[in-house]
C-alpha cells in the first residue's frame, strides 16, 4: 500500500513538473511575439492619439471687422485676397477707371465748347459743313484703340480665371438647396457640411434649430454669418465642383475673386485660391426663391496643420495628401501630360520597394 502511494505521489509531482516546464516554455516562445506586436501597434496607437489631439485642438477662427466682408459706405471692390482678385482689381483702377476719367471729361468739354461757341447768339449762322474726312477717321480709330487697350488684360484674365486646376489639387464639391449650401469633400473622407444662416436675434426664425448669430465669439455679421463653414486650405489652389440640386443658384465670395453659377444636373468647375488665412463672406448671386436672401457663404481659410485639424474632427475624416503634389501644370483634369505614363510604374516600384 505504500509503495503505490509512493508512486502515485511521485507520478503527481512528474505532471506538476511538466506542465511548470511547458508554461515556462511557452512564455519563452510568447513573450517575443508579445513584444512584436505592442511594438507594431505602438506607432498606430500614436498616430491615433496625434490625430484625436489635432482634431481636438481646432477652434473657428473669428473673422477681421472690414475683411472679407461689406463696409458700411463703402465705394469699389472688397479688399482682394486672391490673385486673380488682385489682377482684376488693378485692372479697374489703372485700366478701366483712368480711360472712363478721360472720356468723361473730354466729352465734358465738348459738350462745354458746343454750349459757349455755337449758341444761337455766338453763332448766328449755322455751318453747313456735312463732312470732314480726318475727324470721321479720328474718332473711330481712337475708339477701337481704346477697346482693343481694354481688351488685352480683360481676355487674358477671363483665361487665367478659367484655368484648368493643377493635378492633385485638394477637390471641393459645392451644391446649392433651397435655402442652403453643402459642402463635400471627396479627397477628405466623402464627408459633407450643411451650412444654414444663422437666425438674427429679435427677427423672425429663418431656419430651425440653427443657433443665433452672436451666441458663439467667433461669430461674424449678421445674415452673413453660418452654422458650418465651408473650411479651406490656404495657399493652394483647390477645385470647386459647384452644382445645384433644385433651381439655379451662384456661388459668390467677392473678396476672393469668386463667382460661378450652380446649375441643377450639371457640374461647373473653378480654382479657388485664398492666399492669406481668414474668413471671408459671400452670397448666393442668383434669384432662386423667397429665401434667396438668406443663404449666405462663409469661407474659412486655414494654415494646412488646421485645416487637417479641422478635418479629423468629422466621422470619417482623413487627410487626402495630394495637394503636396499640385503642380501648376495646365492640362484639363483627367489628362496626364507626356512622360507621365512611363514614371508613373517607375515610381510605384520605388514606393512598393520602400
Amino acid at each position: 500500500m505504500n509503495l503505490g502511494k509512493t508512486a502515485r505521489a511521485a507520478s503527481h509531482t512528474a505532471k506538476a513538473l511538466g506542465l511548470s516546464l511547458g508554461s515556462i516554455m511557452a512564455g519563452a516562445v510568447m513573450a517575443p511575439q508579445a513584444a512584436l506586436a505592442a511594438a507594431a501597434s505602438e506607432p498606430a496607437a500614436a498616430a491615433t492619439a496625434d490625430a484625436a489631439a489635432s482634431a481636438g485642438s481646432y477652434t473657428p477662427m473669428a473673422p477681421t471687422p472690414g475683411i472679407g466682408m461689406p463696409v458700411e459706405g463703402g465705394i469699389g471692390f472688397q479688399q482682394q485676397f486672391s490673385k486673380l482678385g488682385e489682377y482684376g482689381e488693378w485692372i479697374h483702377n489703372s485700366v478701366l477707371l483712368p480711360i472712363i476719367a478721360v472720356i468723361t471729361v473730354f466729352v465734358l468739354l465738348l459738350l462745354v465748347v458746343i454750349i459757349v461757341r455755337f449758341n444761337r447768339r455766338a453763332n448766328p449762322v449755322p455751318s453747313k459743313t456735312s463732312h470732314n474726312t480726318l475727324l470721321e477717321v479720328v474718332w473711330t480709330l481712337v475708339p477701337v484703340l481704346i477697346l482693343i487697350g481694354i481688351a488685352v488684360p480683360s481676355i487674358d484674365l477671363l483665361a487665367k480665371q478659367y484655368k484648368p486646376a493643377p493635378k492633385g489639387a485638394l477637390t471641393i464639391k459645392v451644391t446649392g438647396n433651397q435655402w442652403f449650401w453643402t459642402y463635400g469633400y471627396p479627397d477628405n473622407g466623402e464627408f459633407e457640411v450643411v451650412s444654414n444662416m444663422l437666425n438674427v436675434p429679435g427677427q423672425p426664425t429663418i431656419n430651425n434649430g440653427v443657433r443665433e448669430v452672436g451666441s458663439e465669439p467667433w461669430d461674424g455679421p449678421s445674415h452673413l454669418e453660418v452654422d458650418n463653414r465651408m473650411v479651406v486650405p490656404v495657399g493652394e489652389p483647390i477645385r470647386l465642383q459647384i452644382t445645384a440640386s433644385d433651381v439655379i443658384h451662384s456661388f459668390a465670395v467677392p473678396s476672393l475673386w469668386f463667382k460661378l453659377d450652380a446649375v441643377p444636373g450639371r457640374i461647373n468647375e473653378k480654382v479657388l485660391f485664398v492666399e492669406k488665412p481668414g474668413v471671408y463672406y459671400g452670397q448666393c448671386s442668383e434669384l432662386c426663391g423667397a429665401k434667396h436672401g438668406y443663404m449666405p457663404i462663409a469661407v474659412e481659410a486655414l494654415p494646412r496643420d488646421k485645416y487637417d485639424a479641422w478635418v479629423l474632427m468629422h466621422a470619417g475624416g482623413k487627410i487626402d495628401g495630394q495637394a503636396t503634389a499640385a503642380s501648376e501644370t495646365d492640362y484639363l483634369p483627367g489628362e496626364e501630360p507626356a512622360g507621365d505614363a512611363s514614371e508613373a510604374p517607375a515610381a510605384d516600384a520605388t514606393a512598393a520597394a520602400e
